[in-house]
């Protein structure tokens, strides 16, 4: 395949964006990243399912984030609402679709510095580290304008540049946006007891309180609570707040200490009516925006960007045009529509005091747990989509067979 000479502007420098640079420029494609250095005082963590640690391979950097990533080896779900119908304690185990682990929680103050720095050693990408300030979409080319007066110019963009997308509106592109009445509380902890690579959410009325594995007897804690809450919680000394996290935890854990570091993220969600338009094709925040449940965010990003790069070696002439834009918006519409529709019914079941929405939750996730066929197809799911389909119809051509 001969190597592409059409060049890709990418838009953002959060994860999703650098990432696409990286898998741009391993393709073959000259890159332009345009935004401001890479945020390294992020104290969030980024679970990532192997798939996209598949990627991350690809692209050179995952060797470099193994040492500093914890495996996720089970996942579970607790509920610990105290409505009159609950479920049960429902358990993945990766081992069950015989994998080692669904995949690595890094620290993002690690995984975007690493990212950053095989952006700044890659020759095929050129870094402008300024904030674009207009975008002019043309019908053969796409130019950002700068902030420093100059202006580059693609075939394609890449919208990385979060859920307001300044790429995006430029595009054109209308979305369906939905607050919540939640927001999310986000630290770090050490405890006494080790996790053993366990995750667990816990459910509650406010909305999912997850626990995820980090190196060491330590983890990070994503806690979903109403708005003023998540204030008073950040409020508190550290002693008491690890009282709390420890309580709300159940003290599986033990003793818990927290560390220092809150951060405090309001709840909404966004889902564009196109995913590609004018030029500009919508990857990560700018392409989906949901409740922080089941580590769906900067996975589905990096299947955004695998799918994108697909579509454009496909297209090399001209990955821009109308018909690549529109293959790359078929190609993801099920996918994100999915996968951010299951997490905002879930969140809003959560929230839902109407018995019938309890009883529908229960009775879900209650199958989940007792029949195994059923929660190996949702864990290959959640990793590969499509994969739990191919299992199920592999199942039954070995019965053929037989």
């Amino acid at each position: 395949m001969p190597v592409p000479k059409v060049h890709i502007v990418v838009a953002g420098t959060g994860p999703a964006g650098l990432i696409a640079a990286l898998g741009f420029a391993h393709a073959g494609f000259p890159v332009s990243l345009v935004g401001p250095d890479a945020n390294a005082s992020d104290g969030r963590t980024t679970a990532l399912m192997n798939p996209a640690l598949k990627v991350l391979e690809r692209i050179g950097i995952l060797g470099d984030l193994r040492p500093v990533a914890a495996p996720l080896k089970v996942m579970r779900i607790v509920d610990a609402t105290r409505r009159l119908i609950r479920s049960p304690v429902v358990t993945f185990r990766a081992s069950e679709i015989d994998e080692e682990q669904f995949g690595l929680n890094f620290p993002n103050n690690v995984l975007n510095p690493v990212l950053a720095k095989a952006v700044e050693a890659s020759p095929g990408i050129k870094w402008r580290k300024s904030l674009v300030t207009g975008w002019s979409l043309e019908q053969d080319a796409a130019t950002a304008v700068l902030g420093d007066g100059s202006s580059v110019s693609g075939a394609l963009v890449v919208a990385a540049d979060g859920r307001l997308s300044p790429a995006r509106e430029a595009a054109g592109i209308t979305t369906a946006k939905r607050t919540y009445p939640q927001a999310a509380l986000v630290l770090n902890f050490g405890h006494r007891v080790e996790h053993g690579f366990v995750s667990t959410e816990f459910h509650t009325e406010t909305g999912p309180c997850t626990q995820v594995p980090l190196p060491g007897n330590r983890s990070s804690l994503v806690w979903v609570v109403e708005p003023e809450m998540a204030k008073e919680l950040a409020a508190l000394d550290d002693a008491a707040l690890s009282v709390k996290v420890e309580e709300r935890m159940q003290s599986m854990l033990g003793r818990v200490s927290v560390e220092p570091g809150r951060q405090i993220y309001p709840l909404s969600a966004v889902t564009p009516l196109r995913f590609a338009a004018k030029r500009v094709a919508l990857v990560g925040e700018a392409a989906h925006v949901f409740p922080p449940i089941g580590a769906q965010g900067l996975n589905l990003g990096v299947r955004d960007v695998d799918d994108l790069i697909d579509v454009a070696l496909k297209n090399q002439s001209d990955p821009g045009a109308s018909a690549a834009l529109a293959a790359y918006d078929f190609k993801r519409r099920p996918d994100i529509l999915a996968r951010s529709g299951a997490v905002n019914l879930l969140n809003i079941s959560l929230l839902s005091d109407m018995l019938p929405a309890q009883m529908a939750r229960s009775a879900g996730l209650g199958l989940l747990g007792g029949f195994a066929p059923l929660r190996a197809f949702f864990m290959r799911e959640g990793l590969r989509p499509g994969s739990g389909f191919a299992a199920l119809a592999g199942g039954l051509r070995e019965q053929i067979r037989r």
